[in-house]
């Protein structure tokens, strides 16, 4: 897979991006992410990529002809499965949609700031509009390293155990079940004995038991 991000702060990305998981995928060549500072391709001889919005109000807008610019390039190279804009107005991500994204060979990541861009960017470009929650972020680079590392998890050979992403939670709609490890008994507090019998039905059964008690009580909208 390959990730292509556009933002004016590409140096937020060093750190998500060059450690763990995110750093294995990349090492092993299973995804490839490439930043776009979006500035280099501003014709304004201080780079700047805003200005007032019309109609007025207050704070600024990111302007269309660098993005557009930037857009255009790489759409000149390769096609896109998807053109996204992380936006607190775009749909909610959910488990589901990073399902689907992982499935994908190459995204492209808007990453916005200021009030936004100009909304012709969205009107002709974007494919998909996400949301990582119901707030404001002071620019979509954060939402953008929620979204990739939740889609790279899913990438086959990325994690040790492939087995371990699909029993995550809200994945079968069901939050994940309580887990434990060693010591078994920790100042009287002991791991459920049904999780020491060696049982692999009876345990099977006790953790489907418990996700559904733990999405009832905590997630209920997931079983509507």
């Amino acid at each position: 897979m390959r990730i292509d991000i556009l933002t004016i702060l590409p140096k937020l990305f060093d750190g998500p991006f060059s450690d763990s998981i995110l750093k294995r995928a990349q090492e092993k060549g299973r995804v490839y992410i490439h930043l776009h500072n979006i500035r280099d391709y501003s014709t304004d001889k201080h780079k700047n990529v805003d200005d007032y919005q019309y109609g007025g109000g207050a704070g600024m807008v990111m302007r269309i002809e660098p993005i557009a610019a930037c857009i255009d390039q790489l759409k000149a190279e390769r096609t896109y499965d998807e053109i996204i804009y992380m936006t607190p107005d775009g749909e909610l991500l959910e488990q589901g949609t990073s399902n689907q994204l992982s499935l994908k060979g190459n995204l492209m990541i808007l990453c916005g700031h200021y009030k936004g861009v100009d909304d012709r960017i969205r009107q002709h470009y974007i494919t998909k509009e996400i949301s990582i929650g119901s707030y404001v972020l002071s620019g979509g680079e954060l939402a953008a390293a929620v979204l990739v590392d939740s889609i790279i998890r899913l990438i086959p050979g990325v994690l040790n155990d492939e087995t371990s992403a699909l029993t995550d939670s809200f994945q079968d709609q069901l939050l994940s079940p309580p887990v434990y490890t060693r010591p078994p008994v920790y100042k009287g507090w002991s791991v459920p004995d049904v999780l020491l019998s060696g049982n692999s039905q009876e345990i099977d059964r006790w953790r489907e038991d418990q996700a559904l008690e733990r999405t009832k009580s905590r997630r209920p909208d997931l079983l509507d």
